[in-house]
């Protein structure tokens, strides 16, 4: 099981992360930023279970703003 951590202020909220990830574990949240983007967020409970720790969210992030832990 993995662990997601995403810096919302490097955040820009393009998306690719919540696309590319298998587990749907990643999404956009209903928050903004410092600069105003709707940034990506773990989804919580049961569905964040489910992360193998692929990194797919992390490779895809252009901002480098998503960290796995495995």
């Amino acid at each position: 099981m993995g662990s997601v951590l995403i810096d919302t202020e490097s955040c820009k909220g393009c998306g690719l992360c919540v696309s590319f990830c298998p587990k749907q574990v990643v999404r956009l949240g209903g928050g903004l930023n410092q600069l105003g983007y709707h940034t990506a967020e773990v989804v919580l409970g049961d569905a964040a279970k489910g992360c193998n720790a692929c990194a797919r969210c992390a490779l895809m992030c252009p901002d480098a703003a998503i960290t796995v832990y495995r």
